[in-house]
Formats: structure tokens, C-alpha cells, sequence
């Protein structure tokens, strides 16, 4: 067992009886960051020497007996289109490839007040454009179970680099399914919390209707003590719910008994068999624990996807306007006016997959199409959200497999975006609906990790977090690590 086998009581344990120290945390983190980073590209920016002075400082106040925060000393990796003080933020794009802010978002304050130790920043989908990873203009982020293979999109440097141990825990981005769906094929926990409950201030914006901050961990506990260190009201955010934020770690009792689940035919169409096989497997592990399941519908599923896209497309049209090579980031040389300076900026700082997204929410958006495309789109999503008002009506959870593939091949469908937005199709429908969602390893297939997705009520992440927290007491997929 190592360091990163441990759940954060256990090392808050050590750390309290000595046996730990802050600095043998960062120096755990930047060795293996040494050792396996080369072969699986999960940083886009290491912070070395904030973090060694930050764990230098946690260890003085350690040594004097003062009390410890929330999530003290423990490194902590943030996907890089979270802004930073000081540390540059880039969103994987060549846009912003000179952008170091002057301001924290207040996740990143937040988990400053909790004293964790930021490590770095992690790759990541261009401006959290994509399915796979590969859409970064950097360099691809490889999936820790097969170099060969995803981790899945956008939040995959996340995902990799807690899979791989080269980080104890870390955040994402979810606006369709960017921290389940990489959680899912890497092997982790990954956390989308109701929209609205963690503030989107500080988070460069791709669709602002959708997007979400949450954890990525190696066990559903650690992601019950992440969330809550950032969750809450922020005037600073207009989307920001003023709501009671329970004590989430109370509420992992292992107690599931009468819990009423839901289990979407749709989900389970069409999906790998082996997937298939694990969920099922799951259900039957959760009914031995107490819970009880049926089969629903939720029929306009087939109809996310599409809408998905318009809406999200058209969100990313309007916020990516602001990147003109005047305000933010990389300006084009020898422009010949204005209206050139635009073009140019934005035809060098942005890859395909932006490019073809702003096109997509443009002509969505455009006088004519407008009521086609958008505001069709919007009745969809509302009859998407009216079919999980009406599932939670008499259930109190809704569980289906994450993906309906296990992680593919690097490069297999670069050329193929339709296929690749397809492997979104069981998130998407959460996200439109703006309900929380985890994802939790439920087994293997040809070596590749398997995700069982927990979804909830608005604002009832205890729930799905307790649910998630018996299943994984009762099976051990979540203990094992990718061979590297």
C-alpha cells in the first residue's frame, strides 16, 4: 500500500501523530509526477516550488498543534480551465497560452481556506471541448490501464493523474459528462454536483446553463470531504443556489435499506455487454444490501444528444466572443485592421473542435434558424428534465452504467465527432437536467474499468454519495490501480 491508497482520515491521522509530514505528501506527489508523467501527459503546469513552500509553511503550523483544515496538506491537482493567481491557466488551448491571471476563482479559495496544496494544473479537452483528450493543443493525456487508450474527455488529465497517483485528488469540469465519463474509463470517483450548488466564478465559461465544478477521487469518501470543502452560496456567481450544505460525510452510513431505485431501460440499451453484465451485477449487490429496483422509462432520452449539442454549441458561441486577441491571451502579428485582428487571432488561437463548435452555436443562434434549432432544442431539454421530476416522484435514485463503451483507442475517432459526442449519451440527459450524478468503478472489462453511474435529486448528493459509499464497501473495483 501506498500514500495514495490511503483515505484522507487516514493520513489526516498520520499527519497528526507524526508519522506524516506535508512535505512527505508533495514529495510523494512530484516523485511519481517524475516517474510515470513522461508516458501519460495528466499536467499541463506544475506549481514545484509554491507547493513545497506551501507544505513547508502546513508543516510549521502542524508542528505548533493549531488545528487542521478540512482537506490539510493534501496535494491537489485542478483542471486548467480554473483560474489561478499567479499560475497560468491556459484551457488547454494556444489561445491562452500566455494567460496567468491576477485573481483565485473561489473554488480555488476554497480549497486554500481547507489547506490543500495545489500541485498543478491539469490537461484537459480545449476550452473543455471534447469526449477523448485529444482535442488539447498541447498533447493528448493517455489513459493509465492502456497507454494506447483514452481517459476520456474533457476532464481526462484529472482523471489520469488520480489514477496514475500522480495526484491525491482532483477537480474537474462536467457540462456533459466531462468528469463522469473520464472517471468512468480511468477507474475513479468521479462527482457532478447539482448546477448551481459549487460557484462557476473563476471557471472559464464553455456553456454556462451546464457547466459544473466537481472532484475527481480514488474513493467515494474523499469526494464526500471535496465537495463539501467547495460547496456553497457565492454572491460573486448569479447562478449560485442559496441553499443548507449538510455535512456530507455524515451521511455515508452504509445504511441503504428501502432506498427506491430506478433503472432506465434506455440506459441499458445498446450499451457493451459486458457493461451491461456489471450494472446488472451491481443491482443485484445493491438489493442484497436492502435497496430495491424496477425498470423505467425515461423516453425522451433519445432526443439529448442532439439537443445537447445545439444548446451547449450555442452557449460556447456567445462565451467564446470575448477571445478577440485584444482582451485575453494571444494577439496575431501584422494584422491589417481591426475586423483582421479578430480573424486572425481567433483562426490561430483556436483548434477544429472550438472552431466547429462556434460555428455549430452560430448558425443555431442565427436570424432564421433560430427557432428551428435553439428554442426547439430548449422545449427539449425541459421534457428531459419533466421525465426525471417524474421518475424522482416515486424513487429516490436513478442508477445505469456511466458509459456504453469502456475506454477506446487514441485516434480512433478523431475523424468521427458524431461518434464521439455519442459517447456522452448516458450524462448528457443528468446535465440537461441539472441533477447530481457519480460515477463509481463497478468492474472490468478486458482490463479496462467499468462506471456505474449514481443519479439524484436536485441538491440530494448525500443520498447517491451514501448509496455509492455501500456499493463500494461491499466490493473492492475502486482498490485496484493500473499497472505502470
Amino acid at each position: 500500500m501506498t500514500l495514495f491508497d490511503l483515505r484522507l482520515q487516514d493520513i489526516h491521522n498520520q499527519l497528526r501523530s507524526k508519522e506524516l509530514s506535508v512535505t512527505d505528501l508533495v514529495n510523494e506527489a512530484f516523485a511519481k509526477i517524475g516517474e510515470r508523467e513522461e508516458r501519460i501527459g495528466a499536467y499541463l503546469t506544475l506549481n514545484e516550488a509554491g507547493a513545497r513552500a506551501e507544505a513547508a509553511r502546513l508543516d510549521d503550523k502542524l508542528a505548533r498543534g493549531e488545528d487542521l483544515g478540512l482537506l490539510f496538506g493534501l496535494p491537489i491537482g485542478v483542471k486548467d480551465n480554473m483560474v489561478t493567481e499567479g499560475l497560468r491557466t491556459t484551457c488547454a488551448s494556444q489561445f491562452l497560452s500566455n494567460y496567468d491571471p491576477i485573481y483565485d476563482g473561489t473554488v480555488i479559495s476554497k480549497l486554500k481556506q481547507a489547506e490543500s496544496v495545489m500541485i498543478g494544473k491539469l490537461n484537459m479537452d480545449e476550452f473543455a471541448m471534447g469526449g477523448s483528450n485529444e482535442n488539447s493543443s498541447f498533447h493528448p493525456v493517455r489513459n493509465p490501464w492502456d497507454l494506447n487508450r483514452v481517459p476520456g474527455g474533457s476532464s481526462g488529465g484529472s482523471a489520469a493523474a488520480v489514477a496514475a497517483g500522480e495526484a491525491y485528488f482532483a477537480l474537474g469540469s462536467d457540462t456533459g459528462g466531462s468528469i463522469r465519463q473520464p472517471a468512468s474509463y480511468c477507474g475513479v470517483v468521479g462527482l457532478k454536483p447539482t448546477y448551481g450548488l459549487v460557484s462557476r466564478y473563476g471557471l472559464v465559461a464553455f456553456a454556462s446553463s451546464l457547466d459544473q465544478i466537481g472532484p475527481i477521487t480514488k474513493n467515494v469518501e474523499d469526494a464526500a470531504y471535496l465537495l463539501q470543502a467547495i460547496a456553497g452560496y457565492d454572491p460573486k456567481d448569479s447562478t449560485s443556489a442559496q441553499v443548507d450544505i449538510p455535512n456530507y460525510a455524515s451521511a455515508l452510513t452504509g445504511d441503504i435499506a428501502g432506498l427506491r431505485i430506478a433503472v432506465p431501460k434506455e440506459y441499458l440499451e445498446g450499451v457493451d455487454p459486458q457493461i451491461k453484465a456489471s450494472v446488472m451485477e451491481a443491482l443485484r449487490l445493491l438489493e442484497s444490501l436492502g435497496a430495491v429496483w424496477e425498470e423505467v422509462s425515461l423516453p425522451h432520452t433519445e432526443y439529448a444528444v442532439a439537443a445537447y449539442y445545439l444548446l451547449a454549441s450555442s452557449e460556447a458561441s456567445s462565451n467564446l466572443s470575448r477571445f478577440d486577441g485584444v482582451r485575453y491571451g494571444v494577439r496575431a502579428d501584422h494584422a491589417g485592421g481591426l475586423l483582421d485582428l479578430y480573424h486572425e487571432s481567433r483562426s490561430q488561437g483556436f483548434g477544429p473542435e472550438v472552431k466547429r463548435r462556434i460555428m455549430l452555436g452560430t448558425y443555431a443562434l442565427s436570424s432564421g434558424y433560430y427557432d428551428a434549432y435553439y428554442l426547439k432544442a430548449q422545449k427539449v431539454r425541459t421534457l428531459i428534465k419533466r421525465d426525471f421530476d417524474q421518475t424522482f416522484e416515486k424513487y429516490d435514485v436513478i442508477v445505469g452504467p456511466t458509459t456504453p463503451t469502456t475506454a477506446f483507442q487514441l485516434g480512433s475517432q478523431v475523424d468521427d465527432p458524431l461518434t464521439m459526442y455519442l459517447n456522452d449519451i448516458l450524462t448528457i440527459p443528468v446535465s440537461l437536467a441539472g441533477v447530481p450524478a457519480l460515477s463509481v468503478p463497478c468492474g472490468f472489462a478486458d482490463g479496462l474499468p467499468i462506471g456505474l453511474q449514481f443519479i439524484g435529486k436536485a441538491f440530494d448528493e448525500s443520498t447517491i454519495l451514501r448509496l455509492a459509499h455501500a456499493f463500494e464497501a461491499n466490493s473492492d473495483h475502486h482498490k485496484r490501480r493500473p499497472a505502470l
